[in-house]
């Protein structure tokens, strides 16, 4: 079966075009699941023994999440074998992904953004440098692997905005607003130089080894400074992805603008944020609607008391 999975992750990364961090999630839910089987060739695989094994990592104290990713790279495995013709029925076509209650993503306040942003020292080559990343993160709501990957001939200045390939190397053009682009410009006018040390290096943020920025280098980065802006919440790059899109339909934004921002395949991926949404309408249905209460009653004091 091993054999099997490496075909398939050659067919997700050059086919499906799926990101490598996708093809090694897949892989290695795979390889658990070819080492439960490592005796049982592929064709002689049942609905029950995949059910077996499904129920085999719940007993082992599996999140619900983790399970249903292992059941969605089950289930592609298996499609695609039947699409390669190497097997004619597929075992795993009739189970269904259980229901996974989503968590609401926790968003930090306006307040705790601008604590955030404001602790990088301008002063250094450092504090610009990631002055800039963190602006540029918050501007945009790009993923990190996303930021790390932004290349200096992908920002265009004229218009404010900047390229960038999200998952399934899908391009989008996403605006970066005024105060980011200024951080970028003195990050490339005064800092980035001392960092490439003369080399040519196509990515934007560079370590001070004049190499690209890597996720782990930027989560580093952004632990200290939540720590020295004593934010007492989880801060992770996704945290600040969250505040972006929250922070936007606080202020009126639509949700398809919203999507289309965060590079979401699919609608249903920014309805988790539909709370934000719910919270604003009754906001305005409370302060605008004639029956909603705070109106009824101003209009009541009105009628008793016409000369006030």
């Amino acid at each position: 079966m091993i054999v099997l999975i490496q075909e398939f992750s050659e067919y997700l990364r050059i086919e499906k075009r799926n990101s490598p961090h996708t093809v090694e999630g897949y892989c290695r839910d795979l390889q658990r699941f070819a080492e439960n089987f490592s005796n049982t060739e592929v064709s002689c695989l049942t609905t029950a023994d995949i059910r077996d094994f499904l129920m085999m990592l719940r007993m082992s104290g599996l999140s619900p999440s983790s399970i249903a990713r292992s059941l969605s790279a089950i289930k592609s495995f298996f499609r695609y074998l039947c699409q390669d013709k190497q097997l004619n029925v597929n075992p795993a076509e009739i189970l269904e992904t259980p229901s996974r209650r989503r968590k609401l993503p926790y968003s930090l306040s306006l307040v705790d953004v601008d604590k955030l942003l404001s602790c990088p020292d301008s002063n250094t080559y450092i504090g610009l440098r990631d002055q800039a990343m963190l602006e540029v993160l918050y501007a945009t709501g790009m993923r990190v692997s996303e930021l790390i990957s932004v290349k200096g001939h992908n920002l265009n200045f004229e218009t404010g905005c900047l390229r960038t390939m999200g998952k399934g190397s899908k391009e989008r053009i996403v605006p970066i607003g005024r105060v980011a682009r200024r951080s970028v410009e003195d990050y490339l006018l005064n800092s980035r130089p001392v960092f490439a040390k003369s080399q040519k290096v196509e990515e934007l943020f560079l370590t001070r080894r004049a190499k690209p920025m890597t996720r782990q280098g930027f989560w580093k980065i952004l632990k200290s400074y939540a720590r020295k802006s004593n934010i007492k919440a989880d801060v992770s790059p996704h945290t600040l992805r969250h505040a972006f899109a929250t922070h936007l339909l606080n202020r009126g934004a639509d949700l398809r603008s919203v999507q289309q921002m965060l590079g979401h395949a699919d609608i249903s991926s920014t309805q988790i944020y539909t709370h934000v949404l719910e919270k604003r309408m009754l906001e305005v249905h409370d302060q605008f609607h004639p029956r909603s209460g705070n109106l009824v009653t101003e209009q009541n004091s009105l009628i008793n008391n016409p000369s006030s």
